[in-house]
């Protein structure tokens, strides 16, 4: 049975091939997806099989490729294999597309998440000429029902020139309901105050608009998400969250917070997904989160009644997760609230809400400095993605990972980092296995002294150390923030050239 009850929408009902007909070479294509969710199923797998067929009668074809964040195989990965992506914006994790990206072929906008739909509305990036839009229904008014994810959608449907629309089967009908999607942004300055002070306030209304003339085509689907399988918590994993709990503790005890702390925020990840199950297990209740994506582990915090409420802009579950999530679904409607990226991650309420964010990290230098995106300064991993606009404006941030890499041949506490990603005056607190560095409030060289002391791991501690008693001595008259220039990435040369720091 047909979930498109608009009679001007079942119009134009089309197959996937005739949809990617539609896109031509050098289009730039909106498609939605965040995080392997509610990203379209088919076109972009039928839009490949066009560019392949183009490359192969000797025709340049490449779309600049625009979503929420990453898609998932069926979208990144088989444009990526089709050598069909000129521009891609703005994050990625697919590792086809990452190889391309880092081999020159891709040009990449690696783009603050709150900032990709604000400034495509303010020219920035060009013109829109098509959006693909995954949705659950469209009901007789021409209202769509969003599906797991809305990330960019709503700018996606207003700004583009055409709308090909997938409408997939497989998203729960019972959808309905569980989104807020504000229509109340404007151009400066023109632009008011937004009125949420409560994660689960609604601000919009539950629906995506588009306006019909502009859809020419709606494909029909029945297929999953790519839902991503978490490991169990290691050792590491388990360790970083008991640090991070005692910590909490300890702001609580000190008055800093209230008992049932501030909105949560958790980045994608085994460590991440650690942190929340150690929430599941202490004495917090009552909490809300005020996040990006929903992964198994807040769920699992949803049906304790450990987090009372949960806004995101996606989810990003595995398969056991979205069984449950399934199952269940009526009684997470009016705890789950999923909004638009521009607002999930928008600094002015990450700031009024007194967000909590814990992010991962590659590494960090001893003076607090965070690289989230590169390895070795030069490789593109997956992308910035929203921990800036969490980190920057949370009332109280944390940057997580284990001291070592590859198999300890790697110290992510390093004399400095080789890409920065965060700066010093935005890190609040660092987290390994080995402990936690709280930084606030502190200078340079004591946020040194603390890092070294607390984070880095037992190998790399002394000569982490060394290089800053070395680094204070050398130039007596430039102690503020000390560093031997001709040895501060002298660590990464060496993994380069021996494999090991």
């Amino acid at each position: 049975m047909t979930r498109v009850s608009c009679p001007v929408l079942r119009s134009r009902l089309r197959t996937a091939d005739e949809a990617a007909a539609l896109i031509g070479p050098g289009d730039n294509v909106g498609m939605s997806g965040f995080t392997g969710a509610g990203y379209p199923k088919a076109v972009p797998t039928a839009l490949a099989r066009r560019i392949t067929a183009a490359h192969e009668r000797g025709e340049d074809f490449r779309i600049g490729l625009w979503t929420g964040a990453s898609t998932a195989p069926e979208a990144d990965g088989v444009l990526a294999q089709a050598h069909g992506i000129g521009t891609r914006l703005p994050y990625n994790s697919d590792p086809t597309l990452r190889a391309l990206i880092n081999a020159g072929e891709v040009d990449y906008v690696d783009t603050h998440l709150s900032h990709s739909a604000p400034q495509m509305w303010f020219g920035f990036y060009g013109r829109l000429n098509v959006a693909v839009v995954e949705v659950t229904a469209a009901l007789p008014d021409g209202l769509l029902v969003p599906s797991s994810s809305v990330g960019n959608n709503k700018t996606w449907l207003d700004q583009a020139d055409a709308v090909i629309l997938e409408v997939n089967h497989w998203q729960p009908r019972e959808f309905e309901g569980f989104h807020d999607v504000y229509y109340g942004t404007a151009l400066p300055p023109h632009r008011r105050p937004l009125q949420l002070v409560d994660p689960m306030e609604r601000i919009g209304e539950p629906y995506l608009r588009v306006d019909p003339q502009k859809v020419v085509a709606v494909v029909e689907t029945d297929a999953p998400d790519r839902n991503a399988a978490f490991d169990a918590p290691g050792e590491e994993s388990r360790a970083i969250a008991a640090h991070l709990l005692d910590f909490l503790r300890h702001e609580v005890a000190a008055g800093r917070m209230p008992p049932q702390l501030l909105p949560l925020q958790s980045g994608v990840g085994n460590v991440a997904n650690a942190v929340l199950a150690g929430l599941d297990g202490s004495e917090f209740t009552g909490l809300t989160a005020y996040t990006e994506v929903l992964q198994d582990a807040m769920l699992d915090l949803l049906d304790s009644g450990t987090l009372r409420a949960a806004s995101a802009t996606s989810f990003g579950l595995s398969d056991t997760g979205v069984r449950r999530f399934m199952e269940n679904i009526d009684s997470y409607k009016g705890r789950i609230l999923l909004r638009s990226e521009e607002i999930s991650n928008h600094p002015e309420l990450v700031r009024r809400l007194g967000v909590i964010a814990m992010n991962g990290m590659i590494e960090a230098d001893i003076y607090g400095n965070v690289n989230s995106t590169h390895l070795m300064g030069s490789a593109i991993m997956n992308g910035i993605g929203g921990s800036g606009d969490f980190a920057r404006n949370a009332y109280l941030n944390f940057f997580l990972s284990p001291s070592t890499a590859k198999g300890g041949a790697i110290s992510t506490i390093v004399p400095m980092v080789s890409h920065v990603d965060h700066t010093e005056h935005d890190v609040h607190v660092v987290v390994t296995e080995q402990g936690l560095a709280d930084l606030r409030g502190l200078s340079p060289t004591d946020r040194a002294d603390r890092i070294i002391a607390r984070c880095a791991h037992p190998d790399f501690r002394d000569r982490l150390a060394d290089y800053l008693a070395r680094a204070k001595a050398s130039r007596p008259t430039a102690r503020h923030t000390p560093h031997l220039l001709h040895e501060a990435l002298s660590w990464h040369q060496r993994y380069l050239d021996a494999g090991r720091m």
